[in-house]
């Protein structure tokens, strides 16, 4: 185990070096770290054989890594044939990231560990962002989280901002005025956070960096390629292809809230769009038409009296349009997984899983293939968790794709 000086001090990996040779060793040791992660624990054979380097270099790599307090022995494995085996995992306090999700309905910021657990977790809910208020209170949050790391707060590597690609968009439907939207649409958020803190702060659209969640800790392990759906204010998604999350031209891959309900008719206006049908924002709307609380929707209250009907009737219309999206999607990309998650409780995302999987076997899917329909794990964290993911990919995930060989 690193002393408590060397568990202090940014590890060396952080460091840049110069020659190509040394590059070789920096990319081979974030494949190491890439292996661990994503098998939990391995001894030093298993890593040989998974990565294709030689015992000789993952003995080099490994040590420096512990060195760097980056890397942990566990117990030794008995029991099998051969010599006791070592297993070696990542160091949870070996580094941390924060990850701050700007939203039309709240905000929050995690610090995660090495090992992409939450250490801490703050929040703040609004009707719509203030910039005066916000801005502020971002920059308060991220020095906040990385002084409460104490001798570990060199070991933070970053903030990962992550908001709608168009924050103040469909200002009608949120009842603001043309200023208030202009405000968000106009503002480069980025640089607006990026001049509060010293803190390295990078950026990804909300529901691209909860995929990047989905991805790396959820259905990302068992699944290659699968469009994600994310309900939360606005649905929208993203859009994974062998393992590599695909933004497209503009970012904007996977911007399902956008997709037309219905083909444009003459002289007639413009079809609905998915984001009027099957976000909780039409729930909050449904809630709030009956007297009741519209924040319900992000919570157990939204399947229990006196929320329910309100509920089952969203629904009942949220996964026709769910299932009208998914079909739409499978006719120009035929993937064979489609993932779902959401900011609203685990029993109305079952419920919502339900009824859509039902839309979908109504569905007409004549010279298609209907995809499976599965449920994200990343939860309603998802955007926060996978914009505090963004610096530690930056700093540890190897620069070029990684082939790991099959177990």
């Amino acid at each position: 185990m690193p002393d408590a000086e060397a568990a202090a001090r940014p590890p060396d990996l952080l460091r840049p070096r110069g020659s190509n040779q040394v590059g070789m060793r920096q990319f081979n040791e974030r494949v190491v770290l890439q292996a661990l992660r994503v098998h939990t624990s391995l001894p030093k054979a298993e890593l040989a054989r998974l990565t294709g380097l030689s015992a000789q270099t993952i003995g080099l790599i490994t040590a420096r890594l512990e060195e760097d307090g980056l890397i942990v022995k566990q117990g030794r494995v008995r029991g099998r044939i051969g010599q006791p085996s070592v297993p070696l995992a990542l160091n949870p306090d070996g580094a941390f990231a924060i990850g701050i999700k700007v939203g039309r309905r709240g905000a929050e910021w995690l610090l995660i560990d090495f090992a992409s657990q939450v250490r801490e977790r703050f929040a703040m809910n609004y009707d719509f962002p203030d910039a005066d208020a916000l801005l502020p209170a971002i920059a308060r949050h991220i020095h906040r989280l990385r002084d409460g790391l104490g001798p570990l707060a060199a070991r933070n590597v970053g903030a990962g901002l992550v908001a709608p690609f168009l924050l103040g968009g469909w200002h009608r439907t949120l009842g603001l005025s043309k200023a208030q939207a202009d405000e968000w649409n106009q503002m480069d958020l980025l640089a607006e956070v990026r001049a509060r803190t010293e803190v390295p702060v990078s950026f990804a659209r909300d529901t691209v960096a909860a995929c990047v969640a989905e991805l790396v800790g959820g259905r990302g392990h068992d699944l290659k390629s699968f469009l994600y759906i994310f309900v939360d204010t606005f649905v929208g998604g993203g859009l994974v292809i062998d393992s590599h999350l695909h933004t497209g031209a503009h970012g904007n891959a996977g911007a399902l809230a956008s997709l037309p309900m219905q083909s444009v008719r003459p002289g007639g206006a413009p079809p609905s769009q998915v984001m009027a049908e099957a976000s909780l924002w039409e729930l909050e709307q449904r809630l709030q038409g009956e007297g009741l609380d519209p924040t319900a929707a992000y919570d157990d209250r939204a399947l229990q009296p006196p929320f329910a009907a309100a509920t089952q009737a969203w629904l009942g219309s949220a996964s026709l349009a769910l299932a009208h999206a998914i079909v739409s999607s499978t006719a120009v990309l035929d993937l064979a997984d489609v993932v779902m998650d959401g900011s609203m409780s685990r029993a109305l995302l079952q419920a919502l899983l339900g009824q859509t999987r039902a839309a979908l076997a109504r569905c007409n899917w004549e010279g298609l293939w209907p995809p499976q329909l599965h449920g994200g794990r990343a939860g309603a964290q998802a955007c926060a968790l996978g914009g505090a993911m963004l610096p530690l990919h930056a700093n540890f995930a190897p620069d070029h794709d990684v082939f790991l060989k099959a177990a």
